[in-house]
């Protein structure tokens, strides 16, 4: 191995840090394609995690442009090369792969491979995603060019880091499913208290009615006039229930009503004060609320999980054609460098992730004890 980039020992090192740096399972994914791609000096670079059903849960490419990955069309199925990385235990190292027998071609869109490198991601007996590299860049002095049994056994330990990474991934994201499962469950289980307590002073109060309708018409006429109150609240309770614990309806109630109505459960079912405003916001393309939404719940439950804050505000605004979303909290903050350098994201990658998905900026200013702002603009369309 030789000692400058891309394949020296600093360009490894830090290809395997920035591996374990990540905790969604799409970065690190996308981290150890890069990778790859970058140390072995291929044009094109691939991660399949196979599904149960011969096809392919999550693939992601490095090398290929949106324009051209939309035009391939369907993500591949199980057979051909694809189906031996992940049906055998070693390397498959070929010099041109349209001439092995085991090629069944690929769509027209598709670019045109010739050498080829792929590797199986084990997790002890189970393969659990296949890396595959195509057409070597750096070429040779006689003229030829293709992948070496350096850069074989260069694949193999980021294979090995790679089953790791996303072995980790994948756990934290249960972890996390699982914190969510029970958040929901402990947020019913409030709500629920909320509106029996209602529903028990509704039936009082109707009883006092009751009594009083003979005797006391007058008193009796404000007696009902709380229960009408009091179904109401129970009313906008089991509503907010009902929200909160199925998908957000984007399609039928847009981003506006969709996020107030996340903020006034949230607001009921924590300790801080959470608030929402919005102003002159116009309907965006739907990839756009979606992202926002995902964004807005993402740094609300950074606020009130983590940050000790005792208001947080969620204001949405129009900017030009677009629009700026923007999550503020007074809580105990952080130093953005210090979370980057310590592999601590609390969410920031995967909130990087959606507003550059949506070609989008988002900024992020905090400081130790003076609180959190996160602000995230999309373009409009």
């Amino acid at each position: 191995m030789t000692d400058g980039p891309p394949t020296g020992l600093t360009a490894v090192s830090s290809a395997l840090l920035a591996m374990s740096r990540h905790l969604e399972v799409r970065d690190v994914l996308k981290t150890i394609v890069v990778s790859a791609r970058e140390l072995l000096e291929a044009e094109y670079a691939a991660l399949g995690v196979p599904d149960d059903h011969g096809g392919f849960a999550q693939f992601v490419v490095d090398g290929v442009s949106d324009e051209q990955w939309k035009a391939i069309g369907p993500l591949p199925r199980q057979h051909g090369i694809l189906a031996a990385m992940l049906h055998h235990d070693g390397p498959e190292r070929l010099a041109d792969v349209r001439e092995d027998p085991r090629f069944e071609g690929w769509p027209t869109a598709h670019p045109d491979m010739s050498d080829f490198l792929g590797l199986p991601i084990r997790d002890g007996d189970e393969t659990i995603g296949a890396l595959f590299l195509a057409n070597k860049t750096c070429p040779k002095p006689d003229g030829g060019c293709g992948f070496t049994e350096q850069d074989e056994a260069l694949l193999g330990i980021l294979a090995q880091h790679a089953a790791i990474a996303l072995t980790n991934a994948r756990l934290y994201e249960r972890s996390r499913e699982l914190t969510i499962a029970e958040e929901r469950s402990r947020l019913a289980h409030e709500l629920h208290d909320a509106v029996s307590q209602k529903l028990f002073s509704l039936r009082l109060t109707a009883q006092a009615a009751a009594a009083l309708v003979d005797r006391d018409p007058s008193r009796a006429k404000g007696e009902l006039q709380q229960v009408a109150a009091l179904a109401a609240e129970a009313a906008d309770e089991l509503r907010a229930a009902v929200v909160e614990l199925r998908p957000a309806a984007l399609d039928e109630d847009g981003l506006v009503a969709t996020l107030r109505t996340h903020v006034q459960v949230l607001d009921r079912a924590h300790a801080a004060q959470v608030t929402f405003a919005c102003a002159g916001l116009r309907a965006l393309p739907a990839s756009q609320e979606e992202a926002m939404l995902r964004v807005a719940q993402e740094a609300l439950h950074n606020a009130l999980r983590h940050s000790g804050a005792e208001r947080v505000c969620v204001t949405l605004e129009r900017r030009g054609p677009g629009a700026v979303l923007r999550v503020t909290d007074d809580g105990s903050g952080f130093e953005p460098r210090t979370v980057r350098r310590a592999g601590r994201h609390l969410g920031l990658v995967s909130m990087r992730d959606r507003t550059s998905g949506v070609g989008g900026e988002l900024a992020v200013q905090s400081e130790p004890g003076k609180g959190t702002t996160i602000e995230m603009e999309v373009p409009g369309g």
